[in-house]
């Protein structure tokens, strides 16, 4: 559905530094139509930094980064239509309903009409919002707010996601909604860069997986592959030995 020829999400030598703190260091990494990749690392280790550089919260003090060759920081509104971005903190409007609120950021995408109207009943049907769709936001429970949040940042349909943790507070039932929509959206031929905590999650959606330590990235991969790579039994244990440096001697190999 999307030009196959361009790069759907991608970042080169992307640094960010807060004072003397190197929060994210010459990060590149690209996310291509039809991928799903997984940016992984411990509390600090930049993740959230780096995708809210991409998503043009944050400006980078080197490097670029780009959604479907649109430069973030060149063009920050035209990269903002082409991406949905679902940050971890949960902030809406509590004194609009669960739809008005989705409807309202449809119609800043400006959609209206019959094509508003339809794009909210797929959503609410889509993450189960149909119990509390009239319901004033600030009476959701964090589950809620989570479907909510994430069907408001999809509400324009874009050709890249960005989901920073994007089952955070969610029981199981609602995580595999979740789940099964980003599968569907891959098959769309979306680029979808998630973080998560998760390490089933990484195993059951990512394509590929990055894996940052201190800001950089020390290991890029299929999720196979990083497991055979540091003779884990599974991701979660691979995740440890990278991210503990347990295989330093391993870390050229392993990067991008």
């Amino acid at each position: 559905m999307f030009a196959p020829n361009l790069t759907m999400i991608r970042f080169d030598g992307l640094t960010k530094r807060y004072g003397t703190l190197t929060a994210v260091s010459s990060l590149t990494l690209r996310v291509e139509p039809g991928e799903v990749y997984a940016l992984l690392g411990p509390n600090g280790a930049g993740k959230t930094t780096a995708l809210r550089c991409l998503a043009t919260l944050l400006a980078p003090d080197e490097g670029t980064a780009s959604i479907f060759d649109v430069d973030v920081v060149e063009q920050p509104i035209e990269a903002r239509r082409r991406m949905a971005f679902l940050a971890a903190s949960m902030g809406l409007y509590e004194r609009l309903s669960a739809r008005e609120l989705v409807a309202y950021f449809g119609e800043l995408h400006g959609l209206s009409g019959d094509v508003l109207e339809d794009r909210l009943d797929e959503l609410v049907d889509l993450f189960g919002l149909t119990d509390f769709e009239h319901r004033y936001c600030g009476r959701l429970s964090t589950g809620q707010r989570q479907r909510v949040s994430l069907a408001r940042s999809l509400v324009h349909d874009p050709p890249a996601l960005i989901l920073d943790e994007p089952t955070l507070g969610l029981d199981v039932l609602s995580g595999q909604t979740i789940y099964e929509f980003i599968a569907r959206e891959r098959d769309r031929g979306k680029a979808i860069l998630f973080s998560t905590h998760q390490m089933e999650e990484v195993e059951l959606l990512a394509d590929r997986v990055g894996v940052l330590r201190d800001g950089e990235l020390v290991a890029e991969g299929r999720p196979s592959e990083l497991i055979e790579r540091t003779g884990a039994t599974n991701m979660a244990r691979a995740f440890l030995i990278l991210v503990s440096g347990e295989q330093a001697a391993d870390r050229n190999e392993a990067g991008p």
